[in-house]
């Protein structure tokens, strides 16, 4: 796995108000907040760019509407945003997609020459898979780091029902197997990283 220079992290929607399993039910991957951690810190490190995207729902009764604490970043991001060296970017959004949020972020990452990104956060087959394929369709390279995201049980039509981990493979597959996306792991994307850290930096490995 190549991972450029100047390729982007995007964090979706990582809001407390997904915290609140009541609302949502039951979810998979409880790992995912360390591995997100480790995508921002890797990043940070790197001096690579972060995108953090906030879901400011304009549904009623949802913990992410504006003006909820469900709203805000959880700690581990909101502690981490602002401490990197290279460009940060605070996208808001109302729908699934950050290509349809504040600012425009396909406009930024084009003036910033950045073809390739990593997705994670939350939920793995809502806004994070929405977004990675827009950015597919839209021609950038997309790494989709799945045990860096999380979602929930979800009942559809006809009574089918389906549980997390059923739903993030399903993403998996259809983003992976429909060009969309390359579906990887954080240790993968992490070594990767590390490994094509510049040397002029003074930080590459032997």
């Amino acid at each position: 796995m190549e991972i450029t220079e100047n390729a982007a992290l995007i964090v979706v929607d990582v809001q407390k108000g997904f915290e609140e399993l009541d609302f949502w039910g039951g979810r998979n991957n409880p790992e995912a907040d360390e591995n997100i951690t480790s995508l921002i810190d890797a990043w940070q490190t790197t001096g690579r760019p972060v995108v953090f995207v906030r879901h400011d729902s304009a549904k009623p009764g949802s913990p992410l509407r504006q003006g909820q604490e469900g709203n805000e970043f959880k700690e581990y991001v909101e502690q981490r945003r602002g401490k990197g060296i290279a460009s940060e970017l605070l996208v808001t959004k109302s729908v699934n997609s950050a290509f349809y949020g504040t600012p425009d972020l396909d406009a930024w990452l084009r003036a910033e020459g950045i073809s390739q990104f990593v997705v994670s956060g939350i939920q793995t087959n809502m806004c994070a898979e929405t977004t990675a394929r827009m950015g597919g369709n839209l021609g950038y390279d997309v790494l989709f780091a799945l045990d860096a995201t999380y979602t929930f049980d979800l009942e559809g039509p006809f009574g089918w029902r389906r549980s997390a981990a059923e739903l993030a493979q399903t993403s998996a597959v259809s983003l992976h197997g429909g060009g969309f996306a390359t579906v990887v792991t954080t240790k993968e994307v992490v070594a990767a990283a590390a490994g094509a850290l510049p040397r002029e930096r003074g930080r590459a490995l032997p």
